[in-house]
């Protein structure tokens, strides 16, 4: 059984919902009436300086949205891409407890704009249980450069056959099982439990108060 003392967490898809993925771009065209080749190319021209942080979230709607005249402001779209992010309420509450009896270090690492990731580690508290944010707009690395989970492993002091990285996308994990890191392809939140205690975690029962947790983020 494997002494797992690290535990890697994807952000969108895992703890919340994703923040401006493909998804939440369509959704953002249908509402705006935006063209969405115009705005797909755009995106993918931009999206790693964006993810890197070697460029603002305003200036990327400067070059992506905003490069025409439109009937709302910047400030409306903006608020609009915050107003996406949702919790998923029972990965962050299993993430709570996990700080509080695994003995693990907690941490993240995501590709995220700077704007984005800390609009979402403030308002859904993911300071509370994670000591370290290896995000792709502070680290200038994006998953799945096997180079992000190196510098993961650097930051918090722990070995890859010690670490364990959750994700919902294969190739992220693959690359992390490549630098020799412990995998979990998340699908659900029991799944997630199972395989944790298959590893060795310590995993408390389901809390009872499952509804209250989920009135915490509404």
């Amino acid at each position: 059984m494997a002494d797992i003392r690290a535990l890697f967490w994807d952000v969108g898809g895992v703890l919340l919902s994703n923040a401006w993925d493909h998804g939440e771009r369509q959704r953002a065209a249908e509402k705006f009436g935006i063209d969405w080749n115009d705005f797909r190319e755009r995106h993918e021209l931009l999206v790693a300086p964006l993810e890197e942080g070697r460029m603002g979230l305003d200036d990327y709607l400067d070059r992506v949205i905003f490069s025409q005249p439109r009937s709302f402001t910047k400030e409306e779209f903006k608020q609009y891409i915050f107003s996406l992010s949702e919790a998923k309420p029972e990965t962050l509450e299993l993430a709570r407890q996990l700080a509080g009896c695994s003995g693990c270090v907690m941490a993240t690492i995501n590709n995220e704009s700077r704007e984005l990731n800390e609009y979402r580690i403030e308002r859904f508290a993911l300071q509370e249980f994670c000591s370290h944010f290896v995000s792709s707009c502070f680290t200038h690395l994006r998953k799945p450069d096997p180079a992000i989970y190196r510098l993961a492993l650097n930051l918090t002091q722990r070995k890859p056959e010690e670490s364990c990285f959750i994700d919902d996308r294969a190739l992220n994990l693959e690359e992390a099982a490549r630098v020799g890191m412990h995998t979990i392809h998340f699908r659900d939140v029991e799944q997630l439990r199972r395989e944790l205690c298959e590893l060795g975690v310590e995993v408390a029962p389901l809390a009872s108060t499952h509804t209250s947790k989920e009135e915490r983020w509404s």
